[in-house]
């Protein structure tokens, strides 16, 4: 059950004021600035709101359409709730992969840091158990259901990307933002996707000494100019937005899709990765789900989840050790050309191909599948 929150009176004042605007139909409804927007999300995080309010002002945000102002808004106030950590390192790749996870296909993306760390990047992943809408199969899951420890506070995490035989990390959001993570089971009566959803993959919990670099996902088109706009008001210096499998990092197997770029902050540009180019020649999309998963365990939403996540989890880091120890199939297949992609857009590689010949020699040596079990070891 949700916990009955006592309002004070400024929260009540500043939300019924946001409410007012925002969820008055769609002629009367009005935007709110930038710093109400804020105010509105910190009183939230602060866990001073009620929580009908809270849900009341989430779901006309998303049914007016935030605007730019709004988003940014919200998501100063997540950073500022946001504990970060440098990390021992110069440069940081942070992997932000949707928090809801995956409901279509196995993820092959919790098994992409590694990779990047054997290829001299460091990489962080970060996400939740399950929130809606879709309560998939999530990277958290994953890692843990191979023998990661994924409750690491973002120090030890940060850390870790710093060990030579290492490298990598995960951080979960219970650990570095707590009052986010407080709002997951109001999320989830919700139902729908709330702006929360668009935000909380650019919290960077993981910065580098000198530059961090945000690869993220999207499906609808509208995305990639907000989460660009997004990553340069969260402070990375460049993103590769990338039209993703169920909005992940990793594009489809089997068809061309677009990535859109920016660097050192500046405007993004858009170009076309076609899978074919690096030798990757699949007839799914994504890794298939195996025919023989049980329904769901426990309910989150029988809409959006037709399969237990955890034995999904559990089949995924099977797979992903397979494509670790270079066993060859559509996981292999997807970290080959997710890393790929990471490479060329950091301009350590001259060429996508010659990316993903970085990427194969890595899973190939067992340099990744070693910097995967010195973490599991740690």
């Amino acid at each position: 059950m949700l916990t009955k929150v006592k309002a004070d009176t400024e929260a009540l004042i500043a939300l019924r004021s946001a409410i007012q605007k925002v969820a008055t139909g769609p002629e009367y409804s009005k935007d709110l600035s930038l710093d109400e927007a804020q105010q509105a999300m910190a009183l939230i995080l602060d866990g001073r709101a009620d929580p009908v309010q809270t849900a009341v002002f989430l779901i006309a945000l998303r049914m007016k359409r935030e605007t730019d102002d709004e988003n940014i808004g919200i998501l100063r106030a997540l950073l500022e709730s946001t504990k970060t950590a440098v990390a021992p390192v110069d440069e940081v790749v942070d992997l932000a992969d949707p928090y809801d996870g995956y409901t279509r296909g196995l993820p092959a993306s919790p098994f992409l840091a590694p990779v990047l760390a054997a290829c001299g990047l460091a990489a962080v992943s970060h996400g939740l158990e399950a929130v809606g809408p879709k309560y998939g199969i999530t990277t958290r899951k994953v890692l843990r259901a191979a023998g990661i420890d994924v409750d690491r506070s973002p120090e030890a995490a940060a850390g870790q990307l710093g060990e030579p035989d290492i490298g990598w990390a995960y951080v979960d959001q219970r650990t570095f933002c707590p009052a986010m993570h407080d709002l997951v089971e109001l999320r989830s009566l919700i139902v729908k996707r709330p702006c929360l959803t668009t935000v909380e993959v650019l919290s960077g919990p993981i910065r580098g000494r000198q530059r961090t670099h945000l690869i993220t996902g999207y499906v609808h088109k509208a995305y990639p100019r907000v989460y660009a706009l997004l990553a340069r008001e969260a402070g990375f210096d460049s993103a590769a937005i990338i039209r993703g499998v169920e909005g992940g990092i990793i594009p489809s197997l089997q068809q061309p899709a677009s990535v859109f770029a920016y660097h050192d902050r500046g405007p993004e540009d858009s170009t076309e990765m076609d899978p074919t180019s690096i030798g990757i020649d699949r007839t799914t999309r994504a890794v298939p789900l195996p025919p023989d998963l049980p329904p769901p365990s426990q309910s989150g939403d029988e809409i959006a989840t037709t399969v237990d996540s955890d034995a999904a989890a559990r089949h995924a880091a099977a797979l992903g050790l397979a494509a670790l120890r270079g066993e060859n199939g559509p996981t292999y297949d997807s970290l080959v050309y997710g890393a790929a992609i990471c490479l060329h857009h950091l301009g350590r590689a001259d060429s996508l191909a010659g990316a993903a010949d970085q990427a194969r020699a890595a899973l190939d040596s067992g340099q990744a599948l070693a910097r995967f079990e010195a973490l599991a070891k740690g």
